[in-house]
């Protein structure tokens, strides 16, 4: 069965820290890029943060850049969010997603310019609150 666990968040004073991780199973995790998104009450799903496949090459929304680190484990199947200077328009459910078409820097710039297309698994999100 195809998975993405996350783990990793809960409730967090604003300007604090989280590290989400994403457990990836039942398919080739070397394969595909990995993205974050996330979605408050009322809004539209938002993509934050994407690593590809093949180049390990990164990708930031303007609204997480310089604050979000992303990664990933391959031995482990892993993936991980990374978020410091949380604040409260940081609270969402985060989800973890994983996209064969992320392969390269290249084909990731044109996946954030073009709607996230592309994404073969989602995670089912996990909660994030930043208390201000």
């Amino acid at each position: 069965e195809v998975q993405l666990v996350e783990s990793g968040g809960g409730l967090v004073q604003a300007g604090g820290s989280l590290r989400l991780s994403c457990a990836a199973s039942g398919f080739s995790f070397d394969d595909y890029g990995i993205a974050w998104f996330r979605q408050a009450p009322g809004k539209e799903r938002e993509g934050i943060s994407a690593i590809a496949s093949t180049d390990d090459s990164t990708y930031y929304a303007d609204s997480v850049k310089g604050r979000f680190t992303i990664s990933r484990d391959n031995a482990k199947n892993m993936a991980y969010l990374q978020m410091d200077s949380l604040n409260p328009e940081d609270t969402a459910d985060y989800i973890c997603a994983a996209a064969r078409a992320l392969k390269s820097s290249e084909l990731l710039k044109l996946w954030a310019a073009a709607n996230y297309f592309g994404v073969d698994y989602w995670g089912k999100g996990i909660p994030v609150t930043v208390s201000s």
